[in-house]
């Protein structure tokens, strides 16, 4: 006999091999262990699978289950439970998570964690691009080498504004005429003056451009009045075809600033608004002294901001000095004046430039005061540290548009006097046509490149797009790649660094979305959408974007 543990007790000595009461065919009881149960238990299954299989396939679900059964599934749902079988004679042990969904309820069907909300739009850009760089992992040859129609329809549907529905998603984009139209359309541009054999884009720091270039009118002053009267004409013809909403927006790029003209219900606001950036001290006087209304919204909202800083932290310090003096001698001072016990009127005239601590010191004589051009300079002095940076953007809405136009055609610093670019006009672009402007088309490239990812090369399509991309342009390509890529692909940003604060908001108070009826002004109506909408990027523009399964993500 195997010899008793002398450290065991009652406790451990237990037996894993649990007795079970089970009656046999005779009705009577017997003393069974769990091991003999579960080998007759699958001995049973085995014989009486294929009747049991047989005999429920005939029966509705809710009749499967036998009255215990169903009692057990509504008292504890979920759980595992012991049930005697139909014809008594074996024990089944079912899980309901795990067996069938149809016991499952609603709650454990959904799906734990929420998906993202899919971004059907990336935000209003208004700056000025000069380069856009796509990727996807499926080839973009579609989108260069178009046939002579298909190249002929685009061009034609740009003039007669006319726009083909694309489908959710395209199997063949090389075979699909209607997209190759489509993006012929959309690289379209309307400029002036057009020089063939120079580029008018972009201006600023565009000397090297210039530069050993044929300039027969820098020394011909009738050849540069005659230029300045054809620009002015098309400035005129833009202005009017903004101000009755047939054309959206458009831009005059100088060799020292940029503006940005659009039309009433465009980025939110109610009326024509410009915005010009960058902007010196001198312009912005030349400016007032035409009567020009306008702001410096970057300007403005950081003085909001530090002024409600300067509320904030004065209040704070009221609170606590009057809080001590409670403390203290009780604060019967603070209550009656209007600054707990001292006086602020004392500290702003010390701030103006009282001198009476001089005398104080008997130094008065010794010491030369400023005189008031001194002070007039150090005043000015903030307003001279914007020129040429970004918070130098100003704001001009409303009527006061209209006297911006004749302001900038008769400007004589308008057009540079010296240099390379000397008597050449401003360069205007808009995305509809105007008096004497020449239609242009942006340069695509296709090109197929290998990326490295981990340790592996992966094949990567590149559609290079160059020249001036307006806003309406970008949305219209990307709008195109989202059908034809089916729903992947990125695209990387190069921004006209002057136009990149134009996504600033004006002053004035905004307008709904579609208050404004912008059907006739020749864009497609998702950019119409688009555009519309006010600008969420601040002083920023966009330099990436991204589309997966066909939501966008971007940064700035």
């Amino acid at each position: 006999m195997k010899r008793r543990n002398p450290f065991a007790n009652i406790e451990n000595t237990f037996s894993p091999k649990k007795k079970l009461v089970v009656y046999n065919d005779e009705g009577d009881a017997e003393a069974v262990d769990s091991n003999q149960v579960n080998k007759l238990t699958e001995r049973r299954e085995r014989e009486d699978m294929p009747r049991k299989r047989q005999c429920r396939a005939a029966l509705p679900f809710s009749a499967r289950l036998t009255e215990v059964e169903q009692q057990e599934l509504q008292d504890a749902p979920g759980k595992k439970s012991l049930n005697f079988s139909e014809d008594d004679s074996l024990f089944e042990e079912e899980e309901e998570d795990v067996k069938s969904p149809l016991l499952k309820s609603p709650q454990a069907i959904a799906p734990a964690s929420i998906a993202p909300p899919v971004c059907t739009q990336y935000p209003t850009d208004w700056s000025l691009k000069t380069r856009v760089l796509f990727t996807s992992p499926l080839s973009l040859s579609w989108a260069e080498n178009p046939k002579a129609q298909e190249e002929a329809l685009g061009l034609s549907q740009h003039c007669r504004a006319q726009f083909t529905s694309l489908p959710h998603s395209i199997q063949d984009p090389r075979s699909c005429s209607e997209l190759r139209c489509a993006f012929q359309q959309s690289l379209v541009y309307w400029q002036h003056p057009t020089l063939p054999w120079i580029s008018l884009f972009p201006r600023i720091n565009a000397e090297r451009s210039f530069t050993g270039k044929c300039t027969p009118w820098a020394q011909d002053t009738a050849l540069q009045k005659s230029l300045m009267s054809e620009w002015s004409v098309s400035l005129s013809s833009l202005y009017s075809l903004l101000k009755t909403r047939l054309c959206p927006y458009f831009y005059l790029c100088s060799y020292q600033f940029t503006v940005l003209f659009r039309a009433a219900g465009l980025g939110g606001s109610g009326s024509i608004t410009a915005f010009i950036s960058p902007t010196t001290r001198g312009l912005r006087e030349a400016m007032k002294a035409e009567g020009i209304e306008f702001s410096l919204p970057l300007v403005d909202e950081r003085r909001k901001s530090k002024e409600q800083q300067e509320v904030e932290v004065e209040q704070m310090e009221k609170a606590q000095d009057c809080s001590e003096l409670k403390e203290s001698e009780g604060c019967q001072e603070a209550e009656e004046g209007e600054s707990c016990g001292y006086n602020n009127d004392d500290d702003e005239d010390d701030d103006d430039g009282s001198f009476s601590w001089l005398k104080e010191m008997g130094v008065q004589d010794k010491i030369k005061k400023p005189d008031s051009i001194s002070i007039q300079l150090r005043k000015e002095g903030t307003a001279v540290s914007l020129d040429h940076k970004p918070e130098s953007v100003v704001c001009v809405e409303g009527s006061h548009t209209f006297t911006l136009i004749n302001f900038l055609i008769n400007c004589k610093s308008l057009v540079a006097t010296a240099g390379s670019q000397a008597g050449l006009p401003p360069t205007l672009l808009a995305p509809t046509s105007f008096r004497g402007a020449t239609m242009h088309t942006l340069k695509a490239r296709s090109v197929n490149v290998k990326s490295q990812v981990g340790s592996t090369y992966q094949s990567i399509s590149s559609l290079e797009i160059t020249g001036p991309i307006l806003p309406s342009s970008l949305q219209a390509v990307t709008a195109l790649l989202r059908p034809a890529q089916k729903g992947n692909f990125a695209a990387t940003l190069y921004t006209h660094a002057p136009s990149a604060v134009m996504n600033t908001q004006g002053n004035k108070q905004q307008c709904a979305a579609g208050s404004v009826d912008l059907c006739g002004c020749g864009l497609h109506p998702a950019s119409i959408q688009q555009l519309q909408q006010p600008s969420s990027l601040g002083k920023t523009a966009l330099t990436h974007i991204n589309m997966n399964n066909y939501s966008y993500t971007w940064k700035n």
